[in-house]
């Protein structure tokens, strides 16, 4: 199996541990949810790694770091359920599962599990970029803790902000065409939009940091602070009024 299906599998199985996760514990409380879900999930996707790239490195959310990955060629990086707080908000289904592959500097592979949802983009099959809808320009953002700058970003394009969960749900409603853009500047981390990114890029979505250098990952600190997604007739616009926007900060 290639690796952008194995990608697509990988998501698709441990979404499907985590709905049964949910149909099984509904009474668990939203604290014991989450860290359940965290856990099966993370220890289905390590497990089938280890099946199927034994070879392979791993950056993983829910896994301690192991830095012999930045002199691997080949690096997973996933999260194994990205939105914890609306996974254990049952029925909201603005949750995912993230997996990538990076090779040799680049993102090769990776897929966007959207379990409740009932489907998976991924780069096996690239999605199409659905037509945008009539109005002004949307903006998805997080639902309980907006960054400033976003809403500040929004002011200043005269756009609406529409709030929903997983970093990886947003990254995707661009696809959809439900927001024209995902703009990030809270701080994340490189599971956060490495396989948001890979699918968006293989859509022909626009990706880079909010000042237009590029995402880089698979770095000794995977930390990956700010993101842009956005349709492609967008990015322009969009990066220099953020530009402008930070150069009034740094004034």
């Amino acid at each position: 199996m290639d690796d952008a299906r194995l990608a697509r599998r990988l998501a698709d199985s441990a979404g499907r541990v985590l709905l049964q996760l949910r149909r099984d514990g509904p009474d668990l409380e939203p604290d014991a949810l989450k860290a359940t879900g965290d856990l099966r999930s993370q220890q289905h996707l390590a497990a089938e790694l280890g099946r199927h790239r034994p070879a392979d490195s791993v950056l993983s959310e829910e896994a301690t770091d192991d830095a012999t990955r930045l002199a691997a060629d080949r690096v997973w990086i996933i999260d194994p359920l990205d939105g914890t707080r609306e996974f254990s908000e049952i029925p909201r289904e603005d949750w995912a599962v993230h997996v990538a592959l990076w090779e040799a500097g680049e993102l090769v592979a990776g897929a966007v599990a959207r379990p409740a949802m009932g489907d998976t983009l991924a780069t096996d099959e690239p999605p199409a970029l659905r037509p945008r809808a009539e109005g002004p320009i949307r903006l998805a953002v997080s639902r309980t803790r907006p960054p400033a700058f976003v809403t500040a970003l929004a002011e200043r394009l005269d756009a609406e902000l529409v709030p929903m969960g997983s970093a990886g749900v947003k990254a995707t409603a661009v696809l959809d065409g439900t927001v024209d853009a995902y703009v990030h500047a809270g701080g994340q981390f490189e599971w956060d939009s490495a396989a948001p990114v890979a699918v968006a890029r293989s859509a022909g979505l626009h990706t880079s940091r909010i000042d237009g250098s590029p995402l880089r990952y698979n770095q000794s600190d995977p930390r990956l602070p700010d993101l842009l997604i956005c349709r492609p007739e967008y990015a322009d616009h969009l990066l220099s009024v953020i530009e402008e926007l930070t150069e009034g900060e740094v004034q």
